[in-house]
């Protein structure tokens, strides 16, 4: 007689009126809890870098010399990327929950997730994995050649990832290569090569993600400690703050960097200027002591991440303007 899977229950750090249980199915919850599609805060951190370089590589497009003031990113390779995001941080996430089911099982944040609640087994979730790099795959063959495999390339650091805390302090650093291989897709889409702005946009993700997610970590890290994985979390420990000046500092010089070789309009520069801003602020309102302050300083980064696309977009207009004769 086959034992009944466990009910499906909320997950700790899902919004208390988040959709997937306001809304989904009952049958499909898990499957979408597994993905984080009750928590889309990541899609936004995955996607935002994709935005970045579409919007950047906008005057690479067809129709810039002509049509400056309708120029904006071509809506369909944003609606692919923005697909894109959500399979595949889906399949992230379930490949960092296979691998991470017993680790996740001893932690009071995670013990909730689907696989360590027993709502989904860890053969399904391999099955459900097979579905999500599936859908992928069928988005990525939508690109010219070599987008597609500059996108196969990334899969090595998706599944690096979940393996990173248990060997060093810096699984951060591996996440922000991960996720922001979008930088450098977004540009190769518009115009199947690399350049230096999309590679500058890369490493100043890297430095933003670092940052970020430094921040994130300091809910885990008694937990953390506990179970032997590392983090830079616990690697700077009371030195964060200065630790995030020096990344978040470092993500605005890159990013200067990248419109100054784009050659984009001086609106970026303001645009960016209020971005910096706001990453100031996030140091200033981070407490690492308080699990529920770090969340939400956290999740205020899909804020940074539209200021940034929207002074890309208002910069690449405006330098438009600009070169059009009268």
């Amino acid at each position: 007689m086959s034992v009944p899977p466990k009910q499906d229950q909320k997950v700790a750090d899902a919004a208390a009126d988040n959709w997937v249980d306001a809304y989904a199915p009952q049958r499909f919850r898990p499957y979408l809890k597994l993905m984080r599609a009750d928590r889309p805060i990541g899609t936004w951190l995955l996607l935002w870098p994709c935005f970045w370089s579409i919007a950047l590589s906008a005057p690479l497009g067809e129709g810039w010399t002509m049509l400056p003031l309708l120029l904006l990113p071509e809506p369909w390779t944003l609606f692919l990327f923005a697909v894109g995001a959500f399979v595949m941080r889906g399949a992230g996430c379930t490949i960092n929950d296979i691998l991470d089911h017993k680790f996740d099982a001893r932690v009071a944040r995670t013990k909730s997730r689907p696989i360590p609640s027993g709502a989904v087994s860890v053969r399904q979730a391999i099955l459900f994995l097979g579905v999500l790099l599936l859908l992928g795959l069928c988005i990525l063959l939508q690109f010219n050649g070599f987008t597609i495999l500059l996108g196969t390339a990334s899969l090595l650091l998706v599944g690096l990832y979940p393996l990173a805390k248990r060997v060093t302090y810096w699984p951060q650093a591996v996440l922000g290569l991960t996720f922001n291989w979008g930088a450098l897709l977004g540009w190769a889409a518009v115009s199947g090569s690399l350049a230096l702005p999309p590679l500058l946009l890369y490493v100043g993700g890297i430095f933003w993600t670092i940052g970020f997610d430094t921040i994130y970590g300091h809910q885990d890290k008694e937990d953390d400690a506990l179970l032997g994985l590392k983090s830079t979390a616990l690697k700077f420990g009371e030195r964060t703050k200065p630790w995030l000046y020096l990344f978040y500092c470092g993500a605005l010089v890159c990013f200067t960097l990248a419109g100054l070789t784009a050659a984009i309009g001086w609106i970026y520069y303001l645009g960016l200027a209020i971005g910096g801003w706001h990453l100031m602020r996030q140091i200033h309102r981070t407490d690492i002591h308080n699990p529920a302050r770090c969340l939400a300083v956290f999740k205020s980064n899909r804020d940074f991440g539209a200021i940034l696309f929207a002074a890309i977009v208002a910069g690449t207009l405006g330098s438009g303007l600009l070169s059009t004769p009268l």
